[in-house]
């Protein structure tokens, strides 16, 4: 019994479509399993999702904290997506909220000691599982795959000028 034919972005293209919507569907599907890969992951071994992740990847990076609208610029997602995130990490320990001195209305939100610790292990591990990933290209492949990618992204920038 042959087992059913997987089904992914790039099988409803068709040899006679443009090569550049085989390149784009490629992408994209190769941008997905390694997305599923992450999301399995994060729920499995940290009982979280991608949105939680990403919102504290972005504490992570800026220490002095975000305000809600910054993140939900940063995040390219509504606020009311970002609150509901906050709210639950907040009630895990694992975010702040700080009153924003020039604005009473307006707070930062940042990670807490627990949070840096909580998401520290998760970046290592989610680090771990995109090398793994991309282990299947040699060094050079991967350079050379960087080197195209960012022409392909300064081009489309270019573009969309």
């Amino acid at each position: 019994m042959t087992p059913p034919a997987r089904t992914d972005r790039e099988t409803i293209a068709r040899a006679d479509d443009h090569r550049a919507l085989r390149i784009w569907l490629r992408l994209l599907t190769c941008t997905q399993l390694i997305e599923k890969r992450v999301r399995a992951g994060l729920r499995e071994q940290f009982a979280t999702t991608l949105p939680r992740f990403d919102l504290m990847a972005q504490l992570e990076r800026h220490a002095e904290g975000l305000k809600m609208n910054e993140l939900s610029r940063l995040l390219m997602v509504t606020g009311g997506n970002i609150t509901a995130i906050v709210d639950q990490l907040e009630k895990e320990g694992l975010v702040e909220r700080l009153d924003e001195p020039d604005d009473r209305r307006a707070f930062r939100i940042r990670l807490t000691r627990a949070g840096d610790k909580t998401f520290a292990e998760m970046a290592r591990v989610h680090e771990e599982w995109v090398v793994e990933l991309l282990s299947g290209l040699s060094r050079r492949e991967q350079d050379e795959l960087l080197k195209l990618l960012a022409r392909l992204k300064s081009h489309a920038v270019e573009v969309e000028s």
